[in-house]
């Protein structure tokens, strides 16, 4: 048995790119930060704040939600599976990243509760959304 679960609560780094995958699927990607805070050690050494930042990937139904609702600096609960895929760069070196795929998310405070015009949200403070496993379909679902 294994597990392969990543579980975060930050804040959404820019707003989120939105592009088509094969078969017209859409694909939603962007960063979160989450940030350790600053302390002091008991020996009184500083530890500075630590911001780490993840590339999320998600698709299906919650694609629509990111697209109308998730914008810069959007608090956001997210769960999902850790991938890592290679590629080549433009200048034909060859890169590893890393990306959490996109399970669960809940919309936590912050700017989604304002509507975009002529919108009606479908929740007020807080709504979980949940991926269907199955849209997961392999690494050939990924519009890369």
């Amino acid at each position: 048995m294994s597990v392969n679960r990543v579980t975060l609560l930050g804040n959404v780094g820019k707003q989120p790119e939105i592009r088509e995958g094969a078969g017209g699927a859409k694909f939603a990607t962007f960063s979160l930060a989450t940030t350790d805070r600053a302390y002091t050690k008991r020996d009184g050494t500083q530890v500075p704040e630590r911001t780490e930042w993840h590339n999320i990937v998600a698709n299906g139904s919650v694609v629509g939600i990111i697209e109308r609702y998730v914008t810069a600096g959007t608090k956001l609960y997210i769960e999902g599976k850790l991938r890592t895929r290679k590629y080549t760069a433009r200048d034909n070196t060859e890169r590893t990243v890393t990306e959490i795929y996109l399970d669960n998310m809940e919309l936590l405070g912050g700017k989604h509760e304002q509507p975009q015009q002529g919108t009606n949200p479908p929740f007020y403070n807080q709504q979980r959304y949940q991926q269907s496993p199955t849209n997961w379909g392999g690494d050939d679902n990924v519009p890369y």
